[in-house]
């Protein structure tokens, strides 16, 4: 089976849907739009775009080395589609979860985060440096239990063009069963957010489920407005700083770190440090969940 990518296809209706989202932004929120941060995120996607297609032959053939050590063929039956996504929608939620987890590979996810506006250009701010990040290792094992390499890729593309649409505040809250089961605008929102009580939570790419088996999952509260971005704002629209601070930041502190903690600032969490002087997202939280009572 060849590889099929969905996402190049989808591209006219994302930018459809970002032009009429800015009109509503512009009757309903206009603060939700700043047309240097868009440009930034557009930017962002082109060359997460194009390294994508620079790389993505590689991918393929590793996944395709990869699936000729399977366990089992599983076939294309409807149902080895459906198993196939959910699978890896698993898969994306572990490797979401370590993108904020380890350092490592947040340096490549958190360009995702670093817009402080919240709108379906934020989608397409994407990572130029995702391959480095190693998250792959969560997904392309996948095809070891025997989906074929096309089949994992092509259900990959439409998680992401799933995600699209939840970066908006436009959309307020969905029915119940839909909030209960699958990652809505309400709940990405929450994992864009900064607020002690939001950070790092809901992982999830399509299927809430997992943040509620594994512990992530916070709701958003009508009482406390969400604040976007990342802890230590960026403060800058400049396309390589956005792309590869921390990157810069992560060799700045493995270079004046005592020897024997180093690898520390390369696999602990964002904003750990040898002598406590940082917070991570645990420590903040926690600290904030003590005031709570």
């Amino acid at each position: 089976m060849k590889p099929f990518d969905p996402v190049p296809y989808a591209v006219p209706f994302f930018m459809a849907l970002i032009v009429l989202e800015m009109f509503w932004a512009r009757r309903r929120r206009p603060e939700a739009y700043e047309p240097r941060d868009t440009l930034s995120s557009l930017a962002m996607g082109l060359g997460s775009t194009t390294v994508g297609a620079l790389t993505g032959g590689m991918m393929f053939a590793l996944a395709t080395w990869l699936y000729q050590h399977r366990i089992a063929t599983l076939g294309t039956e409807w149902w080895v589609w459906a198993a196939c996504f959910v699978i890896d929608d698993f898969g994306y939620y572990w490797a979401h979860r370590a993108g904020h987890r380890i350092r490592w590979m947040w340096a490549s996810h958190v360009n995702h985060h670093s817009s402080q506006h919240y709108n379906l250009s934020t989608a397409l701010r994407q990572s130029w440096t995702g391959v480095l990040a190693l998250s792959f290792i969560f997904r392309l094992p996948i095809v070891l239990l025997g989906f074929t390499p096309a089949m994992l890729f092509t259900c990959g593309g439409v998680n992401l063009i799933y995600q699209f649409w939840i970066h908006t505040e436009a959309v307020k809250r969905l029915p119940a069963p839909v909030e209960w089961l699958f990652n809505t605008p309400s709940h990405h929102r929450v994992h864009h957010a900064t607020n002690p009580r939001y950070l790092d939570r809901n992982y999830a790419g399509v299927f809430m489920l997992w943040d509620r088996l594994f512990g992530s999952f916070e709701p958003e509260v009508d009482d406390e407005p969400i604040h976007y971005g990342i802890v230590k704002q960026l403060g800058t629209f400049d396309l390589i700083w956005t792309s590869f601070h921390e990157w810069v930041g992560i060799a700045r502190d493995v270079w004046s770190a005592p020897w024997g903690r180093k690898l520390g600032y390369v696999w602990r969490a964002p904003g750990w440090s040898h002598d406590g002087s940082r917070d991570t997202s645990d420590t903040i939280r926690t600290r904030w969940l003590e005031r709570q009572g």
